[in-house]
């Protein structure tokens, strides 16, 4: 193989394959990146058997089609230094050359018989949806997936079709997002997509995708990206239970003012009491130490008694974060209770600090 491609687009290219790299063993060959030239096009593929990312590019100049394989890593920090032009790749027997002017890297190679083959999406079945539906339900819930819990299947989002919605949920035990979408389906559908696969997703596709699925596999195309990841196997959680059936009050908040207050409570502490008043709205840290902060706001929130929540804070600002309307509902049972906090489609579940 023997290509010439400018320096940015190549840099590109294998920046986006760093994440999907094994950075832990360089004897193995997923810790190298494959490149290939054919028939026009050069792609760059990254695996580590559990998710993978296909790139590929017209925007190069072939010389000699072929296959070759470098450490992603060292690739990389190769490729950072050089002048904003054309390099070289070319295989030298067993060695691949990155040539720029009078510089020369050498890297070694392996078979790139041995690479790890990328799944098809024959025999898939496609998954119809908007991307932008998509994406954009994925982001609101990806802070709520677990990322190590031991319960495997709670590491990952769950996609859920059944009662002619989508679900799209995330929880790590202590707080359940969820996203529902109408839809018409014409079969139940379950898949847990691991939490690392829904961080690529959310940096590599926009508007344009087509998703394609088994019981094993999911497949994301768009024109520069062929993406796949393993899915995870088990059954996830009746969320549905957790999901409060009634509320005793359900109050209208300002998105900005508590996001305001919030953050200057956050500093001393992320746990906090809220009270709710009729006419204000309090905020203290429940911080053990001796940085205190207290914040009061006046506020009409019609209530007959007050009512309070001890919360970690955190959870709040990432859902407030993920939407768009300027206000939010709060749904209130018992301070001993979990609480909901919801906005058109998205809601999310929080379990109250117990003290």
């Amino acid at each position: 193989m023997k290509i010439e491609i400018n320096k940015n687009v190549l840099e590109h290219m294998v920046i986006n394959a760093q994440n999907f790299l094994d950075k832990k063993d360089e004897s193995s060959i997923t810790s190298h990146v494959l490149l290939t030239s054919k028939d026009g096009n050069f792609t760059i593929k990254a695996s580590d058997y559990e998710i993978g990312i296909s790139m590929q590019t017209t925007n190069y100049n072939p010389i000699v089609d072929g296959m070759a394989s470098a450490n992603g890593k060292k690739l990389l920090d190769s490729i950072k230094p050089l002048d904003d032009e054309d390099v070289t790749i070319e295989v030298d027997g067993e060695q691949l050359l990155l040539k720029q002017g009078k510089r020369k890297i050498t890297f070694s190679m392996f078979n790139t018989e041995e690479y790890p083959e990328f799944p098809t999406t024959d025999s898939k079945s496609k998954f119809e949806i908007n991307p932008i539906d998509f994406l954009k339900s994925i982001k609101k819930i990806s802070s709520a997936i677990d990322i190590n819990n031991p319960k495997y299947e709670l590491n990952g989002a769950l996609i859920d079709l059944k009662d002619s919605k989508v679900n799209f949920v995330g929880t790590d035990t202590k707080r359940l997002a969820i996203v529902q979408l109408d839809k018409d389906i014409e079969e139940e559908l379950s898949l847990i997509i691991p939490k690392k696969a829904i961080n690529e997703i959310q940096k590599l596709f926009f508007d344009e995708m087509k998703i394609y699925y088994d019981e094993n596999i999911l497949i994301i195309e768009s024109e520069t990206f062929n993406f796949f990841t393993k899915l995870i196997n088990g059954k996830y959680p009746d969320y549905q239970r957790i999901i409060p059936k009634e509320t005793k009050y359900e109050l209208t908040l300002n998105r900005e003012k508590i996001i305001s207050e919030i953050k200057v409570i956050y500093p001393s502490s992320p746990e906090m009491k809220i009270t709710l008043n009729n006419d204000s709205i309090i905020f203290e840290s429940l911080s053990e130490d001796s940085l205190k902060a207290r914040t009061e706001i006046s506020y009409i929130c019609n209530l007959p008694e007050s009512i309070y929540i001890n919360v970690n804070s955190r959870y709040i600002l990432d859902f407030l974060s993920n939407i768009d309307s300027s206000e939010f509902t709060l749904g209130y049972n018992d301070s001993s209770m979990p609480f909901t906090i919801s906005s058109d489609n998205f809601k999310t579940i929080i379990m109250p600090i117990i003290r």
